[in-house]
């Protein structure tokens, strides 16, 4: 990094390595300019990780790369049976793409740690240590082996750790509706189609098309996807953004083996200058905004065990947005949706937003790019064989943990509507599920044993043998149904409870928030080639 670019804004610094990373993947990854002058332009989102903030250790770590501006109708989802994605917006992508490098970073510390145990022939001398993530003890044995802490999550990332979020565009749905209006030719709202009567299609006409009603703001929009395509019920991306701030990053997957702590929210949201409207993020995110009735409520259920670890639990934790100056995505983005007038606000600086004519010889791309950052120990999975890490060994000097590119929500050269194990996207909820079994009991990667039940095992006076991480165990491998795996195991202290408890007060907040359900009726055998499925 020059000596300019390191005494720039951390925003700037932010985007410029996401685009430095961007920039390396293959070209078959990215949009695509057509004979007849016609281009393609896609949305790009990347998480950075920054280590040390404000330090003079400070440290940035780009760990997502994803871009991908399509999403699956409501009648396709139940076909899907966990195999196909079914939202691939850039921002979303991103999320569960961090989610997977995440369980790969457990997966690896913990086989790193058993290791280490069986060559030193000692549980927690010299244990390895990661960057992101650490182990929680508990305050009454914080330094040996008595401290580990039999509850669960076991994990939670390391407390100087701040994630940020950069997009080349505004998060689709509320957030972006006054720029959405100022970009059309036609700033007529679309209308709601009146659907037929029936309890299910009287639910999802409470939320709003992506461009309908611009006099309604503050409500949850699906992804509208053409204007003259079936109806989705995929939420927008501000809509899922904003329950984020609530939820945290981590998805129901992840959120099994890593506490929410402060560190995993979103310290930032990065966008272009021109791509903010100021009255919009304020509503969409924040603290005075649609979500202000949450301001102060906490839902916990989980025991804060390590000394310094602060708060452990779910809140509303309002993100900052930040921006990027125009002439520095200018220079560096050549992706963007082509605009005669990009100017967003008037001369004056006010809200007054004047229209902005869009090139009609610009099309968004259809193919979604997914890569991640390679955990910090290299082990053999059999659920991380294929992620493409070997076609693509390192991306702008950054080994790669994933690297895929996916069409209708599956892996390029396979078919979403007859979706098969081999072309599931390693994003997909049964690629993440399969993980996370995978991390609880990886007898397939690392023996007949593996680490969380070998390391539980060794627990000190006064704790079972079968404390909470047995439960977590017992859950994962008997669930037989995604549904299942995806209910709370039941009690005050589990922590998916909690998880479950704030996400249905922020979904009634941010009104109108109709779930995309139909995908959660099958089971890990999907995962098993039907040519080797016993008869």
């Amino acid at each position: 990094m020059s000596e300019s670019e390191s005494s720039a804004p951390l925003p700037s610094r932010i985007a410029s390595l996401v685009h430095a990373h961007f920039d390396a993947l293959p070209t078959r990854s990215k949009p695509s300019i057509f004979p007849d002058g016609s281009r393609e332009w896609i949305p790009m989102t990347g998480i950075v990780v920054v280590i040390g903030e404000n330090t003079p250790s400070e440290s940035l770590h780009c760990i997502t790369i994803t871009s991908g501006a399509k999403c699956l109708s409501a009648s396709h989802i139940p076909r899907c049976r966990g195999l196909v994605l079914h939202d691939c917006h850039a921002e979303i992508l991103a999320i569960r793409a961090f989610n997977h490098w995440l369980l790969t970073e457990c997966h690896s510390l913990l086989t790193e740690e058993r290791t280490a145990e069986q060559k030193t022939d000692s549980v927690h001398n010299n244990r390895p240590a990661s960057p992101f993530i650490r182990r929680r003890q508990s305050k009454e044995y914080p330094n040996n082996a008595a401290g580990e802490s039999t509850k669960w999550p076991p994990f939670e990332l390391q407390p100087d750790i701040k994630l940020y979020m950069y997009c080349t565009c505004a998060p689709c749905g509320d957030a972006s509706m006054e720029l959405c209006m100022a970009s059309q030719e036609d700033a007529t709202p679309w209308e709601i189609v009146q659907e037929k009567e029936s309890s299910t299609e009287e639910s999802e006409g409470k939320m709003l098309d992506g461009r309908a009603h611009f006099s309604l703001l503050g409500v949850v929009r699906r992804k509208p996807a053409r204007m003259d395509a079936e109806s989705t019920r995929s939420k927008s991306c501000s809509d899922k953004l904003a329950l984020r701030q609530v939820s945290s990053l981590l998805s129901c997957e992840t959120s099994r083996l890593v506490a929410p702590t402060e560190s995993a929210y979103l310290a930032g949201l990065i966008l272009p200058e021109d791509e903010i409207s100021q009255s919009g993020c304020e509503r969409s995110f924040g603290e005075n905004g649609r979500m202000k009735a949450l301001a102060g409520r906490f839902w916990s259920g989980i025991s804060s065990t390590t000394p310094g670890a602060g708060e452990v639990g779910y809140r509303f934790r309002p993100f900052q947005v930040l921006s990027v100056p125009a002439e520095q995505i200018e220079a560096q983005w050549r992706f963007a949706k082509m605009k005669k007038d990009s100017s967003a606000l008037s001369t004056d600086g006010s809200e007054e937003f004047r229209p902005a004519v869009v090139s009609k010889k610009n099309r968004p791309g259809n193919v979604s790019a997914i890569w991640t950052a390679a955990p910090s120990y290299s082990h053999t999975c059999a659920a991380l064989a294929d992620t493409g890490s070997k076609s693509l060994p390192a991306l702008n000097k950054t080994k790669t943990g994933l690297y895929e590119n996916v069409i209708n929500g599956v892996k390029q050269g396979n078919r979403a509507t007859t979706p098969l194990a081999r072309g599931a996207s390693a994003l997909s909820r049964a690629k993440l599920w399969g993980l996370v079994r995978n991390v609880i009991q990886p007898s397939a990667c690392d023996g007949p044993i593996g680490p969380l039940e070998e390391i539980s095992s060794k627990t000190g006076p006064g704790h079972s043998n079968h404390g909470s991480l047995g439960i977590l165990q017992q859950h994962v491998l008997q669930s037989t149904t995604y549904g299942e795996f995806k209910q709370a195991i039941g009690g005050s202290t589990d922590p998916n409870k909690a998880r479950a408890d704030a996400m249905n007060d922020a979904k009634a907040v941010l009104k109108g928030w109709v779930p995309n359900s139909g995908d959660e009726n099958w089971g890990l055998d999907e995962l098993i080639d039907p040519r080797k499925r016993k008869r």
